[in-house]
């Protein structure tokens, strides 16, 4: 029996792969694309809480030593307020990012455990 030229397996069962990275299979775009917000996501939030600290505790450390002078007291009631207000706000810019998140359809956005396992060597 006679092959056709249409016979004949011009390519693998598998498909065509490129030579390099890009053609070697790996993670989805999305899911490469939800690690990095994530990973951005996670060190901002970690610097926004440590100035929100910082913060509120250099207030607390103005209040006590203003030693009743009314202008060093209302400064120090600012900076202690400006911090819960920053911590307010990186709060809900976390649940603001993880319902945006949602409506897209990029599931685990700011999954912190799987950016904490990466270093540890811990991630199944």
């Amino acid at each position: 029996m006679a092959k056709l030229l249409s016979d004949i397996n011009l390519f693998p069962n598998s498909g065509l792969e490129g030579i390099g990275k890009l053609g070697r299979p790996g993670p989805e775009p999305i899911t490469l694309f939800a690690d990095f917000i994530s990973g951005v996501v996670a060190l901002l939030t970690v610097i926004a809480v440590i100035w929100a600290v910082f913060s509120i505790i250099t207030g607390a450390i103005s209040i006590i030593s203003s030693g009743g002078d009314k202008q060093a007291l209302e400064s120090a009631r600012k900076k202690i307020t400006n911090g819960i207000i920053g911590l307010v706000v990186v709060i809900a810019a976390l649940f603001i990012i993880e319902i945006v998140a949602y409506f897209l359809g990029i599931n685990g956005i700011l999954n912190i455990a799987k950016l904490l396992c990466k270093p540890l060597g811990t991630c199944p």
